[in-house]
């Protein structure tokens, strides 16, 4: 009778398989639970780390309060029903000049910023199926049905670049706009011009941004969770879960007891 209550001792997962971010029945942090669900223990990866995850969210909370004072700076309607004209200016130049901090630190952190880095890296280099995905428009899923493509789209790649420089050049021209005194009239009013413009891009591109993430919500979820389902990264990127998986093999062989 002993025996036949005593319950199975639970699988450990190896340093190896840790350190990939693999664990049993799960790519990625495992939750222990006495009663995981089959859905709960589905395969999982990792695929954005807590200080990726920080970085986002800090930069998505820097630009909506960048875009709510803008349009109370710019729209008269907005700017009559809230007042307090410099408050609004205060907070806007000072969430302007925080914007780049997040990513800055995220990235110099020497154990912290290591995921960070690599996904910049993908992020800034283009694989030919990147080619494909502009020439058939892959932001309409069926039409890139098969193709295989890494961790993030030509898309992503895309609008990464492009607020990437965009922060930069807001950057400047608002300093110039802010701390006028020093520069040429012409200066200034051609900073004024393009700031204005690439705001309004940016407006746009980051609606775009919030309506592809509301309409994939397993990838918004993992913005949160930092979690991806492997069924998902097999549709939608398949070349990086193959390379996943193999370094998650390779780590496990490297770990394994000689014989």
């Amino acid at each position: 009778m002993a025996e036949a209550t005593k319950r199975p001792p639970e699988p450990a997962s190896s340093p190896a398989a840790e350190r990939a971010g693999v664990s049993d029945g799960a790519l990625g942090p495992r939750r222990a639970s006495s009663q995981a669900t089959p859905k709960a223990a589905a395969l999982q990866l990792l695929r954005f780390d807590v200080a990726e995850r920080v970085v986002h969210w800090a930069n998505a909370i820097l630009f909506a309060i960048l875009m709510a004072t803008a349009g109370v700076l710019y729209l008269p309607p907005l700017s009559a029903a809230v007042g307090r004209r410099q408050l609004v200016v205060t907070i806007h130049v000072y969430a302007g000049l925080i914007l780049p901090v997040p990513l800055v630190l995220g990235i110099v952190g020497r154990r912290w910023g290591r995921r960070l880095r690599s996904d910049l890296r993908r992020l800034n280099r283009w694989i030919p199926e990147d080619r494909v995905w502009v020439r058939r428009r892959g932001w309409r899923p069926e039409r890139v049905t098969g193709l295989k493509q890494g961790k993030f789209n030509a898309g992503q790649k895309l609008n990464a670049a492009f607020t990437g420089g965009a922060m930069l050049l807001m950057l400047a021209t608002g300093s110039i706009m802010h701390w006028y005194k020093p520069w040429p009239l012409s200066w200034r009013t051609g900073a004024t011009f393009v700031h204005d413009w690439v705001a309004i891009a940016l407006f746009f591109t980051i609606t775009g941004h919030i309506l592809f993430a509301f309409s994939d919500r397993e990838s918004l979820d993992s913005m949160w969770s930092g979690n991806i389902s492997r069924a998902w990264a097999k549709k939608r990127a398949p070349k990086w879960l193959d390379e996943e998986l193999a370094k998650s093999r390779a780590a496990a062989s490297r770990d394994a007891p000689s014989t």
